[in-house]
């Protein structure tokens, strides 16, 4: 087939920036969407008679939902359109968020928080999927990555700002209904102002095996995590799932390597700078995800906070993170290559967890949280912004939604591994330091409650020199995987797929690697 021009960036879609403040509104009301309700479950608990042993669904349901229907929504976002699947999965979520408010009972509770996962697993891979085939040139991709990585990294610590302001002001009921004008907003700003570029659907027929195969396989990963860490590693149905999720991923992988039209074609996972960074982000996650946990709970818990004053004392993270995404990340990308922001910043990261390591009972919020806080943020949000850019690398836009699906799986998957693993740790290492110490425990009184609280402490500061390692490890795996040089650098875009499909169609469709 002969080969034709790129789109040139005179082409590129003149409402894309507008475009960007919809998209980015509706990433933020996703990504919140995963803490703000961790904040409200206790008071949902109570008001709608939820048993402890059941609690966990509230947060279940919804991982399970979205980290299962993700690569499923992704290859819908490609077959109808992404615009269509953006708008859809927002009034879908809307309409979840409304019934989730309105909940009067557990089942009805469940249900909505699973219908919310499932929308939000169409909206997510649409939305990042629509910014990788609007924005073509590298200097305006820069920018909109920035913002889009810095809602990405940020949107979670936002959420128990905001959980923890409407829980204790209003009512646990508007952790719900916040999202409907988030939503409202976004649908309608969206459908006026995105125009996709012509040519760039997936029209091939859905791969039915493939979709059930993945969507049983990631439940049952994701499920085998969340299960570790209330059963435990030893569980038998725990177990059962990973097996299960073993098998079921393996005969995906073979499935796809088979079928004319898959639904995760392989060249979109095994080009190295595509897979370097489903890899790396996955891993930082794991250890982002833990953090949330620790932090909240030693901030409440051992430092008496409140709900509210835990929230804001997450935001020295998310103006870190702002400004690495936007004025580091987004300055830098163009002129550097992006595993030289991906390493460095996934080490500052670990510099600011291995800050947290030297946490105790009587620690100072300014002279050791604050600080750590700043670095992590600094890290995660310069390594974020050239990492979502480089989850579509040199991919057919056609496959853009997929590729986009593969990135919010990663992370979902890392979240719930980092929840499951590193509050596993915790727990050993805080158990381990009550048996120490059984006779002051046992003793009563302020003696008894100091012992308690520097066994939690112990058990955050071990798992915490876990997620130091992980950072470490995504940092090492950014550098030696993620070869691209900076954009417009002129590098070939399939380096690592070996694909000639790949390689020709960047020459026949509206170009979306950098």
């Amino acid at each position: 087939m002969p080969k034709t021009a790129a789109t040139p960036v005179s082409a590129a879609d003149p409402s894309r920036w507008k475009a960007l403040v919809f998209i980015a509104l509706a990433q933020l009301m996703v990504v919140l969407d995963a803490t703000i309700v961790n904040i409200a479950l206790p008071s949902a608990q109570t008001d709608l008679g939820i048993s402890d042993g059941n609690r966990q669904w509230v947060i279940t349901a919804y991982a399970l939902a979205f980290g299962g229907l993700l690569l499923f929504g992704g290859r819908i976002a490609d077959k109808w359109g992404r615009k269509n699947a953006f708008v859809v999965g927002l009034v879908g979520f809307a309409l979840a968020s409304a019934l989730g408010g309105a909940a009067n009972g557990e089942a009805m509770m469940l249900g909505a928080r699973a219908l919310q996962g499932a929308f939000g697993a169409l909206l997510a891979p649409a939305a990042l999927s629509l910014l990788a085939v609007m924005f073509t040139d590298a200097k305006e991709r820069a920018k909109a990555f920035g913002i889009y990585g810095a809602i990405a990294g940020g949107g979670g610590a936002v959420g128990l700002i905001l959980g923890g302001f409407l829980t204790e002001y209003l009512d646990w009921r508007w952790t719900f209904f916040v999202n409907i004008p988030f939503a409202v907003v976004a649908a309608v700003g969206a459908w006026m102002v995105i125009r996709e570029p012509a040519g760039s659907r997936n029209r091939a027929p859905l791969d039915i095996p493939g979709v059930v195969l993945s969507t049983t396989g990631l439940v049952a990963l994701v499920y085998g995590f969340t299960r570790a860490e209330s059963a435990g590693w030893s569980d038998t149905v725990t177990v059962a799932m990973f097996v299960a999720s073993a098998a079921l991923l393996a005969a995906f992988v073979f499935v796809e390597s088979k079928v004319k039209s898959p639904l995760l074609p392989l060249r979109v996972l095994l080009e190295r700078n595509r897979g370097g960074v489903y890899l790396s982000l996955g891993l930082a996650v794991i250890a982002m995800f833990g953090l949330f946990l620790f932090l909240t709970y030693y901030l409440q818990v051992v430092k008496g906070f409140s709900p509210v004053k835990t929230g804001f004392a997450f935001l020295p993270m998310i103006a870190g993170m702002i400004l690495g995404s936007t004025q580091i990340g987004a300055r830098l990308m163009t002129r550097v290559a992006p595993r030289l922001l991906m390493g460095p910043g996934f080490l500052v990261a670990a510099a600011g967890m291995l800050l947290l390591t030297q946490l105790e009972v009587g620690s100072s919020y300014p002279a050791l949280i604050l600080p750590a806080q700043l670095l992590l943020g600094l890290g995660m949000g310069t390594a974020f912004m050239p990492a979502m850019s480089l989850s579509t690398h040199g991919v057919n836009p056609a496959d853009a939604g997929v590729a986009s699906a593969m990135v919010n799986t990663s992370q979902q998957v890392g979240g719930a591994i980092g929840t499951a693993l590193l509050n596993t740790i915790a727990a050993s290492a805080t158990t381990a330091y009550l048996a120490d110490h059984a006779a002051e425990a046992a003793a009563g009184g302020a003696a008894a409650r100091l012992v308690q609280a520097q066994a939690m402490v112990e058990g955050y500061a071990s798992a915490i020199w876990w997620a130091v390692g992980i950072l470490a490890a995504s940092a090492a795996i950014a550098l030696t995987l993620i070869n691209t040089g900076r954009p417009g650098a002129g590098d070939p875009v399939a380096s690592g797929s070996g694909s000639a499909e790949d390689a020709d169609t960047e020459f026949k469709v509206p170009v979306i690697a950098h």
